[in-house]
């Protein structure tokens, strides 16, 4: 079995399994990264020849977003201690997103931002992701 990052992978140990919270993490920052993919994908669709400009770095930006949320998820999912912060800080930007859409028409959207990044955090800050995402140099890798 080859090595992965920081999965603990010493002779006779078996790999240390991703605790609930880290794997409900890692799923909803995948559905995140997912969406904004799918916008991306909705913004070229939806492409205007006034507006190709902002079109086309909108498109740029979700695809690039999603992306690394893909790639962090799958990160989290494999214990790797450098996706913790990028995902960490996804999620604060989606709570200020969340915050500058409560209010009317866009509540619920803002509701469920809020919960998705709460969510997240309470899973990537729980006692057993932090134990398997912390980067500990007596554990063998």
């Amino acid at each position: 079995m080859p090595p992965s990052d920081h999965l603990d992978t010493a002779p006779g140990a078996a790999p240390e399994q991703n605790p609930a919270p880290l794997v409900v993490a890692a799923s909803l920052t995948a559905v995140e990264g997912a969406v904004l993919v799918l916008l991306a994908l909705a913004e070229v669709v939806h492409l205007s020849p006034e507006r190709v400009t902002m079109n086309v770095t909108t498109t740029a930006f979700f695809a690039l977003c999603g992306a690394a949320l893909l790639v962090c998820a799958r990160g989290l999912q494999r214990h790797a201690t450098w996706s913790r912060s990028p995902a960490v800080l996804a999620q604060l930007i989606a709570l200020g997103v969340a915050w500058s859409f409560r209010g009317g028409d866009t509540t619920l959207l803002a509701v469920s931002l809020a919960v998705v990044a709460a969510v997240v955090l309470a899973g990537i800050f729980h006692p057993a992701s932090t134990a398997v995402l912390t980067d500990d140099p007596t554990r063998s890798e």
